[in-house]
């Protein structure tokens, strides 16, 4: 079973082995479930639950949470993807920890936002053969006119993208072009 640490800076630690959880985490408060990391969260500030979610690798950074409960069960089910540490690594200042997640590690000016829908659109027009509408739906969860309207007005005129549309095997497909070493 996995233990959880988080530190007074909100370093996030996963631990599979209660043997190493004394040597790396002296002070810091221990959580198995969900139930328990709501114990200890119902004493902090709520700026504190924000600063824990947006240290977390992969999340969409937010200003608050419209309660304690949410942002809870929200922070669990996140962490449940960090790595146990297997062994005690050198740590040097400023290096983290496999399986932790903290906001010291995040470089300054770093907003966290390379997972965003637009991030993946992008992404997965980038690819060879460029993305389907309906690759682009699934991906997002939006609806077509969304897909469309996010293309025309973001890519295209926000960001400046030459992206081009064709159809393959009657389905839209939508791909971003190479700009030439000239432009």
């Amino acid at each position: 079973m996995k233990t959880f640490t988080i530190d007074d800076d909100d370093n996030i630690t996963t631990f599979g082995d209660g043997d190493l959880l004394a040597e790396f985490s002296p002070g810091a408060e221990r959580f198995c479930s969900e139930r328990e990391l709501a114990t200890l969260a119902a004493d902090w500030p709520s700026s504190r639950i924000v600063e824990v979610w947006n240290s977390l690798p992969g999340v969409q950074p937010v200003k608050r949470f419209t309660d304690g409960k949410t942002a809870v069960a929200r922070i669990w089910k996140a962490i449940q993807s960090l790595e146990p540490i297997a062994s005690k690594p050198a740590r040097t200042a400023g290096s983290k920890l496999a399986g932790s997640s903290s906001k010291a590690g995040r470089r300054q000016g770093d907003t966290g936002r390379r997972n965003t829908r637009a991030a993946q659109v992008i992404a997965l027009l980038q690819r060879p053969g460029g993305a389907s509408l309906q690759d682009i739906m699934a991906a997002t969860a939006w609806q077509a006119h969304s897909v469309r309207g996010f293309i025309s007005g973001h890519l295209r005129k926000k960001l400046g993208l030459q992206v081009k549309s064709f159809k393959r095997d009657g389905a839209r497909v939508y791909a971003v072009r190479k700009r030439k070493k000239s432009e």
